[in-house]
């Protein structure tokens, strides 16, 4: 990855946090914690990895991405919006009524949806059943799923890892966001689901660990996992709940809590002075 490749995925990483904010907060409720830690990934997914097209958002040859932690829509809903999938303005309508946009995606009203999602485990199972499908046409898309280190606590999840493994759906790419919180508390403490590499690798999958706010790491993991053939690759990425406004980062009361209009102002601020910072660079 070039410098201005990075300065660039960071700029727009920091934008899509600027639009979670927004939409949460217009909203007066949402989940802004796990988008926040994710938006690094979902930068890095719709800007440099995934061969997807705002003006045919359902090309047969897309790749798919399946948000299996569904209540992170709001990083979704503003990275797709900054890639073109509809305007960022719409942001601003988060969980109103008669918006497209609800706290849980939705495949039939959002372009650039590709599954519908938000009762946690089953994401990962029809990311899976995307894979086999691709595998049966003989296509080449690739298929990724991002999941909680909270959900992973749901049996689903690894009946479907077993699958994957077992139909050696290599055009799978499980990411799970170890921000180390969910609503109840540290998920170490809530149902610890560690060591969760050493766990996904006994289930039959090829499997990186990095920091998941390192944009070099980042790329390294995805350009690793096209060269494994056989298996399925999974990425655990280390992140920080609420990254990127001070007062969010590591408190799991931002798991889904909006902020106020003073909460939002501060946060604003501090991620356009970021912004600013990188433009600078």
């Amino acid at each position: 990855m070039t410098e201005a490749e990075r300065k660039q995925l960071e700029i727009t990483a920091c934008k899509v946090r600027m639009g979670v904010i927004e939409g949460v907060y217009n909203a007066k409720s949402g989940h802004p914690g796990g988008s926040l830690s994710a938006s690094d990934l979902f930068t890095y997914l719709y800007f440099k990895e995934m061969n997807v097209n705002p003006e045919d958002p359902h090309m047969d040859s897309r790749d798919r991405f399946v948000l299996s932690k569904g209540h992170t829509a709001p990083g979704l809903y503003a990275t797709l919006a900054l890639k073109g999938f509809f305007p960022v303005e719409e942001l601003k309508t988060l969980r109103h009524i008669g918006s497209r946009l609800q706290g849980h995606p939705n495949m039939n009203t959002v372009p650039g949806i590709d599954m519908s999602t938000g009762s946690l485990g089953q994401g990962i199972s029809t990311a899976c059943g995307m894979a086999l499908g691709a595998k049966l046409r003989g296509t080449n898309e690739r298929v990724y799923t991002l999941l909680g280190d909270g959900e992973i606590q749901e049996g689903q999840v690894w009946e479907a890892l077993m699958f994957a493994a077992h139909r050696k759906l290599d055009n799978l790419v499980v990411i799970i966001d170890n921000n180390g919180l969910q609503i109840d508390g540290p998920v170490g403490e809530v149902m610890s689901p560690y060591p969760i590499p050493e766990k996904l690798r006994a289930f039959g999958f090829e499997c990186v660990e990095i920091n998941g706010h390192d944009f070099d790491q980042i790329d390294a993991a995805f350009t690793l996992a096209k060269g494994v053939k056989g298996k399925p690759f999974a990425i655990v990425m280390k992140t920080v709940k609420g990254k990127g406004v001070s007062f969010m980062e590591n408190q799991v009361g931002w798991h889904g809590t909006a902020p106020n209009t003073e909460q939002y102002e501060t946060a604003m601020a501090e991620l356009r002075a970021h912004l600013a910072e990188l433009e600078a660079k």
